[in-house]
């Protein structure tokens, strides 16, 4: 037995921020002091080195559960399902619900326990609960997901990522310019054919690594430093993204006994774009395989980096004909693989 996704469902924000909308950001050094070049060299160079463009950000009234709620309600639609009939609701996501322009996130009740009070689920045994696992989270709740089924303690799940890292950004760092808001939803049932998830690897580094994204005060010196905002070591995270990312993506293509030639795509969470590349070439490399054209599907150039939800996200985008020049077809194989705080990895293959 496997566990397949039968139904998928993404929510994208209307607002949609440009990069020019950065323009007059007064960005600073870690020590608050200026930079030493102009915004509009700024935003040049940051859009060569991420690929973004635009990013979308979720609209006032909203927040994380809420566009949690409306993937869901997708993915429901899309699995032609009975809602009552769902034994698990797993929540990815790593702030909680953060209202626009407050100081505080909000986790009581759990957003899970939120999302099924939305989706009116009745079914006392329907089990909601929240998991925290950095950018990796969606693809870490799908392998518990997987988990529960295989033991019997579960026939279908829902399994969610969303987030809204716009409400927890430090405007003066210009690494805020990366992130984004979205949610991306899928069902998860068992498959008795040879589709669905095949192997999977997942690993957290802790002892050097726990602190490469972490929460840390303004780089404005005037703003109360006890106020929090999403920081990261970006050179510390890309090195190890290079080294761990490729190395867990070819243990479990190891363990599922396909062909590293046919693999069809491969959907990376959505967090740099020379990073995405970077860690694909080396994954063939550790093969002696040229990196194949038209392998890694990407979204982040309109979405930009939504944690959770870049996975889902672009499943959701891929399968219902929304990316470019990609397809994806029954029986193709398909490599999940995401990086993130704690730090933590992960990846499974998947034959759709």
């Amino acid at each position: 037995m496997t566990i397949k996704i039968t139904g998928s469902g993404s929510y994208i924000p209307d607002n949609t921020i440009n990069n020019a909308d950065f323009s007059e950001h007064h960005f600073l050094n870690e020590d608050g002091t200026p930079f030493k070049y102009p915004n509009d060299v700024i935003i040049h160079k940051f859009k060569g080195i991420t690929g973004i463009e635009k990013r979308r950000y979720a609209e006032d009234q909203y927040t994380s559960s809420d566009l949690a709620f409306f993937a869901a309600e997708k993915a429901i639609a899309n699995a032609n399902i009975d809602p009552e009939t769902i034994d698990y609701i797993i929540f990815a996501h790593n702030f909680g619900d953060v209202k626009k322009g407050a100081l505080q996130s909000d986790m009581l009740p759990s957003l899970a326990t939120r999302v099924k009070k939305k989706l009116q689920i009745k079914n006392p045994k329907c089990v909601a609960y929240d998991l925290l696992f950095g950018c990796p989270g969606w693809i870490e709740g799908v392998l518990q997901a997987n988990a529960f089924i295989k033991s019997g303690m579960a026939k279908r799940c829902l399994v969610i990522g969303s987030e809204t890292l716009s409400r927890v950004v430090d405007d003066h760092d210009r690494d805020s310019m990366i992130y984004s808001d979205g949610a991306g939803a899928t069902i998860i049932e068992a498959s008795d054919n040879e589709t669905g998830l095949l192997a999977y690897e997942t690993a957290t580094y802790a002892i050097d690594e726990a602190g490469y994204l972490f929460f840390g005060k303004s780089y404005n010196t005037e703003l109360d430093p006890d106020i929090r905002y999403i920081k990261m070591h970006g050179r510390k995270i890309y090195e190890f993204a290079l080294i761990n990312v490729p190395a867990a993506m070819k243990s479990c293509l190891d363990q599922s006994g396909i062909a590293i030639t046919d693999v069809k795509k491969i959907l990376i969470h959505q967090a740099n774009e020379k990073m995405d590349e970077a860690i694909v070439d080396r994954f063939y490399k550790l093969y002696n395989q040229p990196t194949p054209e038209n392998i890694m599907p990407m979204c982040i150039h309109e979405l930009g980096n939504s944690s959770v939800a870049t996975v889902p996200t672009l499943f959701d985008l891929l399968v219902h004909g929304k990316i470019e020049n990609h397809e994806i077809n029954k029986g193709d194989v398909v490599i999940f693989a995401s990086v993130g705080a704690g730090m933590n990895i992960n990846a499974f293959v998947y034959r759709y």
